[in-house]
């Protein structure tokens, strides 16, 4: 079916242009492969997330053989201009490890997994970085995690909200978007992304840009069947408008793309996972973006 500037979707119709006065995201030129035969390869390859300092890249692969589990979570660093082979990190698990995310700071990797522990499903946990490797593995407790699966943790430049999704009771459809806020060094009772951001099918896979209020985000009616894309939406009055679908220079029509990630060495980019044609799985990109205010062009 042909790509039109609007999507229908569980009774609602997403709208692509922006609202007025909201910040307009536009892409600047290409996205380019991450580290190819390293890092995206003939399997697929998901949700690249890259240090503040840029020498280390996470990311997670669903069918790459040699981890622990059938979901494994891989790492491989830079020295000058190359990165090394890729390794699974120690800390993945016989089950499902996924939706790598580095802080901001690069202190904490955040992370889901299906491990023995859990409230049930997929749960989201942290584990302590630094250059002498990875430290314990902790859970984020029932504040965030629920019985049902939580996907994607990403926290806010300033560590003060946790963004997520999960399919939860409670949500306006599938997996819906959230939030927990982060204070005293606790995570508080998540709650969904206030404003039209969530509807009827799945909303998930969600980065913040460097303004901390642009978020950037994967929507299917069911992405189990569907083609996921990506969109982008804005924080007006404390809540997300419905969200734009991000040009075709990201989304491909007939392929999914998601996973996205902002790319704490530079923020001006944010990095996301695609199927282009020719490739043999999901491969890992680098985008270059620019926020456009209302007055500025």
């Amino acid at each position: 079916m042909a790509r039109t500037r609007s999507l229908l979707l569980a009774g609602i119709t997403l709208i692509a242009s922006a609202s007025a006065n909201a910040a307009t995201l536009e892409i600047v030129g290409d996205a380019e492969a991450f580290a190819p035969d390293i890092a995206s390869t003939q399997y697929s390859e998901v949700r690249l997330t890259l240090s503040p300092d840029g020498r280390t890249a996470l990311w997670f692969s669903r069918d790459r053989p040699g981890g622990a589990g059938g979901y494994d979570i891989w790492i491989s660093h830079r020295s000058n201009d190359h990165w090394s082979t890729a390794t699974p990190v120690p800390f993945n698990s016989p089950g499902r490890d996924f939706d790598p995310a580095f802080s901001a700071d690069g202190a904490f990797v955040y992370f889901c997994s299906d491990r023995a522990g859990g409230h049930g499903g997929d749960d989201v946990y942290r584990v302590r970085f630094t250059h002498n490797g990875f430290g314990a593995v902790e859970h984020l407790g029932p504040e965030v995690n629920s019985n049902g699966n939580e996907f994607a943790p990403m926290l806010s430049a300033d560590s003060s909200t946790l963004i997520f999704s999960s399919d939860r009771a409670g949500g306006a459809g599938r997996q819906d978007l959230f939030r927990s806020r982060h204070r005293s060094d606790r995570f508080e009772v998540a709650e969904r992304l206030p404003g039209e951001i969530n509807t009827g099918g799945d909303e998930f896979d969600a980065t913040l840009l460097a303004d901390g209020r642009t978020l950037v985000f994967a929507r299917a009616g069911d992405f189990r069947t569907d083609r996921v894309d990506l969109f982008v939406a804005t924080l007006r009055d404390g809540r997300y408008d419905v969200g734009r679908l991000l040009p075709p220079s990201i989304n491909m029509p007939d392929k999914d793309t998601y996973g996205p990630m902002l790319d704490w060495s530079g923020q001006g980019r944010f990095t996301f996972s695609a199927q282009r044609p020719g490739s043999r799985g999901m491969d890992l990109y680098v985008v270059k973006y620019q926020l456009i205010t209302s007055g500025e062009r």
